[in-house]
């Protein structure tokens, strides 16, 4: 038994014991992790490029990809490493940072797409208003407060996570330390803090669902009276991808941190991980492109100027 203090590293959840299933892992997150790098990594150069795309939205999405990167880059690399090196290792203070930074990019990113709901909700159904209610400075006070919201969780989380006395070994049955693996090895009741900490957070989380699920029904309802089938068609294209992204990140993300521990098992926890960790910040630039001809055009004005300049 041991308790924090004498804890100098952590185990993190082995992969498959087979060195040609170690690969196929590695391989996997590879293709994810390039695949985020590559598309958000195109977003960003693209709207950072054309200035027809400097409107709120664009400036939203911006930060979006951001986020995506930061989150998607602070836990697949260390577990890629982790499968090509058959290691399982990782000190404390690298799990206190991985946790920080993990819980930081997360908890921007969900107010952050509360913000893009109401940028939504403001384009399509208050079109004469847009420039008044999101003008710049308001958009960069909104985009500020996201990430600062986010430092701010992230610190209080990982400051009580780890102020628990842990004496139930080192081994997280998970790739990457996630707040209710290791609470899992506290020996104190004081672990109830951190519990009634994740329910405060999930209830200010439900709150901004609801304001992002308000926001949508006033946008259909909008929608549907628009009487151009074109028009309906672009406000759907806009909004549809949004709400998939916001739904399939809150339900996974909810089901990994409040879920009874009685339905837990190794492979449900690397499941739902993988879907609210590593799936959206890999999709999230498809989503978001593949619809919308702005963002397309401008992207292929950019590769074609530089094609044309070599």
């Amino acid at each position: 038994m041991s308790n924090s203090s004498s804890i100098t590293h952590f185990l993190l959840l082995p992969f498959p014991g087979t060195r040609q299933l170690q690969l196929l892992h590695f391989c996997l997150f590879l293709a994810l992790y390039l695949a985020a790098l590559l598309g958000n990594g195109l977003i960003i150069t693209t709207i950072a490029w054309d200035h027809h795309l400097h409107t709120p939205m664009y400036y939203f999405l911006f930060n979006l990809a951001l986020l995506d990167l930061g989150c998607i880059s602070t836990t697949v690399p260390r577990s890629m490493t982790s499968s090509l090196r058959d290691m399982r290792d990782i000190s404390y203070a690298g799990c206190v940072a991985q946790v920080f930074s993990f819980l930081f990019f997360l908890g921007a990113e969900f107010y952050l797409l509360t913000i893009m709901s109401y940028d939504r909700y403001v384009a399509i159904c208050r079109p004469l208003h847009y420039e008044t209610l999101l003008g710049s400075r308001v958009c960069l006070h909104m985009a500020a407060a996201a990430w600062a919201c986010g430092a701010l969780t992230a610190l209080l989380h990982t400051a009580n996570t780890f102020s628990l006395p842990l004496c139930q070994g080192n081994a997280l049955h998970q790739f990457f330390c996630e707040i209710p693996q290791i609470l899992k090895l506290s020996c104190s009741t004081s672990y109830l803090r951190e519990l009634w900490l994740l329910v405060v957070t999930a209830f200010l989380s439900c709150v901004c669902f609801v304001f992002i699920v308000v926001s949508y029904v006033q946008i259909f309802r909008a929608v549907l009276r628009i009487p151009s089938q074109q028009g309906r068609h672009k406000a759907f294209a806009t909004c549809l991808p949004h709400l998939a992204v916001v739904s399939l990140f809150i339900i996974t993300a909810f089901f990994a941190y409040l879920k009874p521990s009685s339905f837990s098992s190794p492979f449900q926890n690397l499941v739902v991980s993988v879907l609210y960790s590593v799936v959206p910040p890999a999709v999230n630039p498809l989503i978001y492109s593949l619809r919308n001809q702005e963002l397309k055009a401008a992207l292929s004005q950019l590769i074609t100027g530089c094609f044309q300049k070599q």
